[in-house]
């Protein structure tokens, strides 16, 4: 495209920005709106994801061993167990080291009369590559040889991962239905400015003019309404994150529900905003131009 081309595109694109006035407004207060609403989801989404992947990333199996195993089959069952597909990491945890943690934070002095008859079990501590992997591999796990018994808090961890799996799934549909919201009120922008516009538009293609010379003022347009309505919501997220960020997360003991920092985090969801503005503007003139530019 040559320069002085881009220049006229340019330069049309951006008056039909004022030339439809109120409808402007209109189709960029929408798109402000609906930012606003899918920065606060991101943030939200974003958060909650993050949350969760903590929380399955700590998710572990307790394998308790036969109380009458020798040493050197404790031994080899780590062996076993390392071996299985899936395993992440395999860690040792001796019935006197539990016993010993059992009565620190137990505190209670009379725990000391186990010192001598344990009654706990050598136990392995397990993680898997995956943490949805972990059901599969404790039943592999309870076959074994040896082991008395698997623990992975089954009901609690399966509750996580299905709470973890439908709250990204909403989050996403809700995001993707704002978006469209945003892409049908810019579309119909740009339909009132191509039915005013169609005796010039008419006039132009007789004369010579390619479809695409027609349409780029369309798609800047768009681009503009589309950039023009993100700055708000830009600015909203920047500095709500900033205030959430530096005043309630420390201030409100919220215990292991940490918050993603503030920077890149903002930044990164302030770009994310400004590119999605974009695409539901030139989005939503490409519909507009491909179903009522007859041209």
């Amino acid at each position: 495209m040559k320069l002085n081309t881009a220049k006229r595109h340019l330069r049309e694109g951006s008056k039909n920005i004022f030339r439809n006035g109120w409808m402007t407004i209109a189709s960029i207060g929408a798109v402000t709106v609906t930012l606003i609403l899918v920065g606060v989801f991101l943030a939200l989404v974003f958060n909650l994801n993050n949350f969760a992947s903590n929380v399955e990333s700590d998710v572990e199996m307790s394998v308790y061993l036969d109380p009458t195993l020798e040493k050197d089959q404790v031994e080899a069952i780590q062996g076993e167990l390392e071996s299985i597909d899936k395993v992440g990491s395999v860690k040792y945890s001796s019935k006197e080291e539990q016993l010993n943690q059992l009565m620190k934070d137990m505190g209670q002095t009379e725990w000391d009369l186990f010192e001598q008859d344990n009654p706990l079990s050598d136990t392995y501590v397990v993680k898997t590559s995956k943490p949805q992997d972990i059901s599969s591999v404790a039943d592999e796990v309870g076959e074994l040889d040896g082991v008395d018994k698997v623990d992975y808090g089954e009901s609690t961890v399966d509750s996580l991962f299905t709470v973890s799996k439908y709250s990204r799934i909403i989050g996403a549909v809700l995001i993707i239905g704002l978006v469209f919201t945003a892409i049908f009120l810019i579309s119909n922008t740009i339909k009132i400015t191509i039915i005013a516009r169609s005796r010039e538009i008419g006039i132009m293609k007789l004369v010579g003019a390619t479809n695409s010379f027609i349409r780029w003022p369309f798609f800047i347009e768009g681009l503009m309404l589309g950039v023009l309505g993100a700055i708000i919501p830009i600015a909203i997220v920047l500095g709500g994150y900033y205030y959430l960020s530096n005043n309630v997360s420390q201030n409100i003991d919220i215990g292991f529900v940490q918050i993603l920092p503030y920077a890149p985090f903002a930044f990164q969801l302030s770009g994310l905003l400004l590119a999605i503005g974009a695409v539901i503007g030139v989005w939503g003139s490409v519909m507009s131009v491909r179903k009522f530019l007859k041209v």
